[in-house]
Order: C-alpha cells, then structure tokens, then sequence
C-alpha cells in the first residue's frame, strides 16, 4: 500500500517584515530589510547592537479572547498568531472540518521571554556570594520571593506547542523539537511522516522562536557567529559574498497546515503545494562547525529527492533541472555560506549552476529555529505565484560560492513556472533536514 499523499492548506507567518503573507511576500520581493537597532534592551554597548525585530503584532488581532495567552512569552505569540493565519487560510475553522484526536502539532521551537528582565530575576534572584555563605535559605527565600511562577513556567520550550494545542483543539500527537537552526524543518519533515505513516489527518507544524535578548545575543558575539557591521547594519546581512562576516539575529514564526490529500479532498480544501520529499542526517562533527565536505548536507538532500522521486543530475523537456528554486540556509557566515556551495554541487553536480539559490535571511535575518518554516512557505509562494525572491546585498563575489544565488532583484519566472522547490536548514551541532515541495496536481 502506497503512503499518502501530503499537502499544504494554510501558511502563515510573524516576521521582521510583517505579519501577513501577501504584503510580507510583496516586500521580499522588493528586497526590503527588517533590520535596524535593537529595541528590546539597550545594546549600545554591544560590539553588535542590531537585529531583526518583530514589531506591532498583537493577540486581539488574531484572537477574539487573548487572555489565556496573558502570561504567554514571546516565541509563543508569535507561533499563535502565525498559526490563526495557516488556521483560517487551511478552512479548518469551519465546523466539523476536522477530528480533535487525529489532529496533531509539531513545532520546532526555542525560547523567547515576553520579559527578560522578570526571566533573569525568576533565575539568578538571590545570587549573592554573601548571602549564600552567610544564610543559604535567606538566598532561597529572596529568589523564591522575585519569582513570577506564571512566567517561569512560559520559559519552557515546549509552551508555544502546549498554546497552540489548546487554542485550535489539537488531540492527536504533539511534539517539539529543538535541533537549533534546523528545527522548525525537521518538524515539519516529522510531522509529515506522522501523517504518512497514518497517525494523524491533519498537523499544525513549524516553528517560533525569539534569542534577542542579553544572553541571546551576548552567546552569538562570544561564537564570532554574528556580523559586527555597525556602521552599515541595513546590509550587514549578505549571504554568499565575499565580505560576510556573521548572521544577523531575527525572530518570529512560521506555521503550516499540512494534511493528508484525502482529507483535505473530503472537506473540500484547496491544496498551496504538495510535500513530496524529506531528508535528515547528522555530522556528528563538532558542536558549532559544519562537516567541512558537507557530506552531512548532501546526504539530507540526496534523501528528500530521492524520496520526492527526483533525479539531481536529470532535465526536463524545457532543459531546466527538475529542481527549480534552492531556498538556502545561507546564514551568511564564512564557513556556512561555502560548505553549503559545495554541497549543493555535490548533489546537482553539472546541474548545479542552473538551479536558482537563494537565501531570504539577507532580508529576514535568521529566525533560529524558526527559520526553516519561514523559507519553506517561501517555497510555496515562489510555486504560487513564479517569482524567485533575491538574495539582497550580494555585491562582491566570492570565488567559493559561485552558484546562482539571484542577486539583489528578485526573479521572473512567471513564464516557465515554478514547479519544484528544495529548502534546507542547517543547524549547530551538525542537523541537517531538507524538504521538497511541488506544485499540486490532482493525479489522480
């Protein structure tokens, strides 16, 4: 008996360029920035002190009853409101649409206090080398009485899963997993083989998650990991050029309604794409550098395009690659942005030149383990409407990534369509997950 077949009936996304698909997607397109001065705390001091913030965004908007997200940190709101979007766009909000035990979540999903002021005073409060030798329980006492429980207990990962479960009455399997940069892709590609494998009809999968914060920050400095360009933040994101020199910290969520084909047919849900490949690998390198042969990246992809049915080095009637769109990691550090490079050539060998790359998170920055959602509902949205979003402030080339990375417009390929997409994060620790979306054709 053949697996179902998996598609995509609602997106939706909290970004650094908005909230709301179709206007976020017209600003990508424009090769518009989020980024600017952090706000959330004061980082004058701060060899990098800009970000990529989500502004404006509010529960009432989304929720007509917000209170039982009040004490909610931000990671959570963020997945909440992007999941009302993917909610009301999939038509489950009708009645009777669909069954609380065979619908299930799976996020990827990392921290993000609503206050981190209350966040460190919940776990260093009484941290006072004197008071711990003079009276131990006077110190216990004093951090006991600075704690805020409700918030405390909003620092765990899984909190955005759990909201969300509740609000849209999810009964079937639910999971977070928090596999740094590649989570929210690894969730989704686990929550299709939930529904593969015949578990669930419908998933809520993707991912949230917020590090602007002290520590969040203050950790990237420490691993050289983000960029230092103060004097020119607007486009201190610049994948794939020769003078990066770090990521740009984002944040936000993206969320997916994925479902079995014969579920959504049943209730009459008008399939965005069709999931058709996912693949996922370990380095099992070091704890923050990528297997410098990309081996590990190439394997992730090599697996959802042979699970997609899809040949690398093959082209089609119109000479194109079958592969049509890389949504890159593209963090744009020196090592990520060139392993990536070889690793794609490794797997599309001569093809490799003709596949169009590119990496939003020279817009975006990188959303962490938020990230992977974002670009595959990018993916959707290059198959929906045909145009490539560009890598913005690509200006000097370097001779280690020399691919078509679309540089600083986007493209027009309205004409010949988009048909397939590959998406691939990649996180620390050596996670490598890959999916592969096609546009959706009724087969049957």
């Amino acid at each position: 008996m053949s697996a179902p077949r998996i598609v995509i009936t609602g997106t939706g996304w909290v970004t650094p360029l908005g909230h709301e698909i179709e206007g976020v997607w017209a600003r990508l397109l424009r090769g518009e920035s989020g980024v600017g001065p952090i706000t959330r705390f004061d980082a004058a001091t701060f060899s990098t002190n800009f970000a990529a913030e989500v502004r404006g965004l509010r529960l009432e908007d989304y929720f007509d009853d917000p209170s039982p997200h009040k004490h909610a940190g931000l990671n959570t709101r963020y997945a909440l409101c992007a999941a009302a979007q993917a909610w009301r766009q999939s038509g489950l909000d009708r009645p009777g649409a669909f069954n609380p035990r065979r619908m299930g979540v799976y996020l990827g999903s990392g921290e993000g206090s609503l206050d981190f002021d209350n966040f460190i005073a919940s776990n260093l409060a009484g941290w006072n080398a004197q008071e711990r030798r003079v009276d131990a329980p006077a110190w216990a006492r004093a951090a006991y009485e600075r704690m805020d429980r409700n918030r405390e207990i909003e620092q765990e990962p899984n909190m955005p899963l759990s909201h969300i479960a509740g609000a849209f009455g999810a009964r079937g399997p639910s999971y977070n997993c928090l596999t740094a940069c590649a989570a929210s892709t690894q969730a989704i590609g686990e929550a299709f083989e939930i529904l593969r494998r015949g578990d669930a009809d419908v998933m809520i999968a993707g991912g949230a998650h917020t590090m602007i914060h002290p520590l969040g920050v203050t950790g990237f400095i420490r691993l050289t990991a983000l960029s230092g360009r103060r004097d020119d933040a607007l486009h201190a994101s610049r994948p794939f050029d020769a003078t990066r020199d770090g990521f740009v910290m984002g944040e936000g969520s993206g969320m997916l309604i994925i479902e079995t084909l014969d579920h959504a047919r049943a209730r009459g849900a008008a399939p965005l794409a069709e999931i058709v490949g996912y693949g996922s690998s370990a380095d099992a390198f070091r704890i923050t550098d990528i297997q410098p042969d990309g081996m590990g990246a190439q394997a992730a992809m090599r697996e959802a395009l042979e699970q997609a049915g899809l040949d690398p080095h093959a082209r089609a009637a119109d000479g194109r690659p079958l592969v049509h769109y890389i949504s890159a990691h593209g963090t744009g550090t020196k090592e990520n942005d060139s392993i990536e490079t070889r690793g794609i050539k490794g797997v599309f060998g001569p093809n490799a030149p003709n596949v169009p790359i590119s990496s939003v998170k020279s817009m975006f920055g990188h959303l962490i383990a938020a990230a992977g959602a974002v670009e595959l509902i990018t993916c959707v949205q290059a198959i929906r409407t045909g145009w490539l979003p560009p890598t913005m402030n690509l200006r000097t080339p370097d001779p280690a990534c020399d691919l078509d990375y679309i540089p600083n417009a986007a493209r027009d390929l309205t004409g010949p369509g988009v048909e397939v997409c590959l998406s691939n994060s990649f996180g620390f620790g050596g996670q490598n997950d890959t999916l592969v979306v096609r546009r959706f054709r009724d087969r049957a």
